[in-house]
Formats: structure tokens, sequence, C-alpha cells
């Protein structure tokens, strides 16, 4: 609760020793209904963001904010949690920039990292292209919004529930310090893009010696346009070590194609897919599913999807997904809890989604779709399952 408690004094203090401020409130709602084995299942949450922007002059600004989740689900029933959130401290001298306290970072392929960390980032821009370094900690991080989840004693925290009589112990997320070097030219011999990243996570949990899991990932994504085509591909190879075993090497990559279509609106079609073997870990969960809920680690995933903005406040976007599973030992999490006949093909899922906009300040988002396991060959007998999404964002300045 210390870090509510001091954004709030932020929240205070501060106005009067800034040249400029801001003041910004964001109400994010959301329900979902999705079919499970025994029924149907109802989730719903509700996010309040308050938040601040001071400017100190012309090279330092502050953002601050902070947020109540609410909640219901089936198996929690209603919760409230308090979170600190974007708390960033900004610096720019010239071509040097320095970003401090809690903010955005994301890996080149952010299937490997991607979320709110606690650290520092530097960078410098040039017409070499722009060089970053940083360093990051994860354990003053709201466990189920940090998503970290590398081991199963990982898992073993975010899966205890949260307990405001032993608030320390069942809020925060896993411990690990993570280090990044990366550059990015954005046109390479006037034409490719190409970014190349160095980053390392060291486990600083409670966990066993020989359960603790340290690894260092080299990234390289290249993209490239043709006309109206732009390709991209990128690929990881990571090293990684427990007190048990010697180090072991694992990989990820995609490769994709955006087609921008001529047409009187903003209309695009896009082709990925990707790849890890069955012993990647990323350093963050990202579900690769709208429904399948698994994460890229011994999966491969063909994405076929197409985005229109038929106007400044209706869009639409439509796409399908088939899950290859690459390697049969490996540990994830899937929406059918049945481990299933031992097939790798784990079916297709199909979602699309539909945002209006009526105004700037609020937009509505209604998606829906099927993972459909019959298309597979691992639960031919499952039967679909469905989920219903509706969202309001209401922006207040």
């Amino acid at each position: 609760m210390r870090n509510i408690l001091f954004t709030l004094i932020l929240f205070l203090l501060i106005p009067g020793f800034v040249s400029a401020q801001e003041f910004g409130l964001v109400v994010n709602q959301s329900a979902d209904i999705t079919t499970e084995n025994d029924g149907i299942v109802y989730e719903y949450n509700a996010l309040v963001v308050p938040r601040l922007y001071f400017l100190f002059g012309e090279n330092a600004s502050l953002f601050v904010s902070a947020g109540v989740n609410l909640g219901y689900s089936k198996a929690d029933g209603f919760t409230y949690v308090p979170e600190l959130l974007r708390t960033e401290l900004g610096l720019q001298w010239l071509n040097l920039g320095i970003q401090l306290g809690r903010f955005g970072y994301s890996a080149p392929l952010s299937f490997l990292a991607e979320g709110l960390f606690d650290g520092v980032l530097f960078t410098h821009s040039s017409s070499a292209g722009q060089f970053r370094l940083g360093g990051f900690y994860t354990g003053f991080l709201y466990k189920k919004n940090a998503m970290i989840e590398m081991t199963e004693y990982d898992r073993s925290i975010n899966d205890f529930p949260l307990n405001y009589n032993d608030f320390t112990n069942t809020y925060f997320a896993p411990p690990r310090v993570i280090a990044g070097l990366d550059w990015e030219h954005l046109a390479v011999a006037d034409f490719l893009r190409l970014n190349i990243s160095a980053i390392a996570q060291f486990d600083f949990t409670d966990a066993l010696d020989s359960e603790q899991y340290d690894s260092q990932y080299l990234t390289i994504k290249v993209g490239f346009p043709a006309g109206s085509l732009f390709f991209d591909a990128g690929g990881i190879v990571s090293a990684y070590q427990t007190e048990d075993s010697d180090a072991k090497i694992s990989y990820a990559g995609n490769i994709g194609v955006n087609l921008t279509l001529p047409s009187n609106f903003n209309s695009r079609l896009s082709f990925n897919a990707q790849y890890a073997s069955g012993n990647f870990i990323p350093i963050t969960t990202q579900y690769v599913g709208e429904i399948f809920n698994a994460k890229l680690s011994g999966l491969g995933v063909l994405d076929l999807s197409y985005t229109a903005k038929f106007t400044e406040k209706f869009g639409l976007t439509l796409g399908g997904k088939y899950f290859i599973r690459t390697d049969n030992d490996s540990v994830n999490t899937f929406p059918i809890e049945e481990e299933g006949e031992g097939g790798k093909l784990m079916g297709a899922e199909f979602f699309g989604r539909l945002s209006w906009s009526p105004v700037s300040d609020i937009q509505f988002n209604l998606g829906g779709g099927a993972f459909i396991p019959s298309l597979g060959d691992n639960w031919k007998s499952a039967d679909p399952v469905w989920m219903v999404a509706l969202s309001l964002v209401i922006a207040v300045f």
C-alpha cells in the first residue's frame, strides 16, 4: 500500500512546484462471457485511473497514475485491487533521454517481454540509430498484471489469492531483475528497419536453487516495405540455466506480411506466423489467442487478420488463428483442461471486434468468437469454447 499512498501525496503536493500540469481520468470497463465445461462464466472488470502530467521547464516531465481495479468472476467473487500504474520521471538533454520510475517497456519482439516495469532506461538517438540501455525489477508490480510466469514457482505465487491480511506476501509479482541493451535503425540503406537486442533476466525468487531460472535472449528483427506490402521477420535465440543443469538453448521467431488494400477507407490484410521451441520461456506471458489462453512456448501459430477503419468513429477487425503444438512435453495452459489425445494440431480460433467512438473521449468495443478444437487432432470430440466481450473506455481531461 505504500506505493499507493506515495502516489496520492504526489497528486496533492507537486502542482505547486511545476510550470504546467494536466489532469485526466480514465474509466475502462469490460465484461466477458465464456463457455466452459461446467457452464457459462461471467467476468466483469472496471479500472478507474486518475492521472497527472507535469512539466519541469523544457527538459523534464513527470507522469503519475494510480488505479483501482474492481471486478467479479466466478472463481474469485467480488474483488478490488489498488495498483500504482505508470509513474515516470522523464529527462531529455539534446540526444540523450532518461526514463526513471514505473513505465512501459517492450522487447523488439513483444511476446518476449512487454508491460510496466520499475527501473531506469537510457536512450541515445543519432544518425546511427537509437540505442537503449535499461535495468528493471518486477518484484514491486501487482502479480496478476505483471504476468511473470517463467517457472512452476512463479505460477504458484500468481495462483495464490490476494489476502489483505498478508498483503506483502500475496500482492507482488515474482521478483526478477532484467537488463537490456538494444539498437534500432529505421532506414538502413534507406529502406531496411533493423533492431538488435540483448536481454538477460535473473531469478531472485525464494525458489529452491534447483528450480531457479536465469536466461539470456539475443533478438534480431528486420522489416522492409515493398509497394503496398510490408514484410517483417524476427528471431530469438535464448540460453538458460538452472542450478542442476548445464546451459541449454531455446529459440522462437515470427514472420509476417501486411498488405495495405486499395479502398476509400483505411484497411489492411495481415498474415503472421510464430514458432517457439518447447523449452522457450518468455519473460512475460502474453496469450497467443483471444480465447486460446496459452503463451508462446512449445507452440506454432498461423494468424490471418483483416482490419478496417471505415470512418473516424467506426472500425472492424476480423481474424482467424490456427495453433500447432511443437513439443508435446512442454508445460502450457489451454482453455480445455483435458490432456487430449497427444496430437499436435490444437484447433482454430475465429474472432471479430467492432469499435465505435461516438466522441473522442468515449470508445465502445464489442468482440466475439470461438475456439474450435475439433478442427485439430488433439481434442477431436471437444465442444467449441465461445466468448463474447464488451468494453467501454471513458477518458475525461
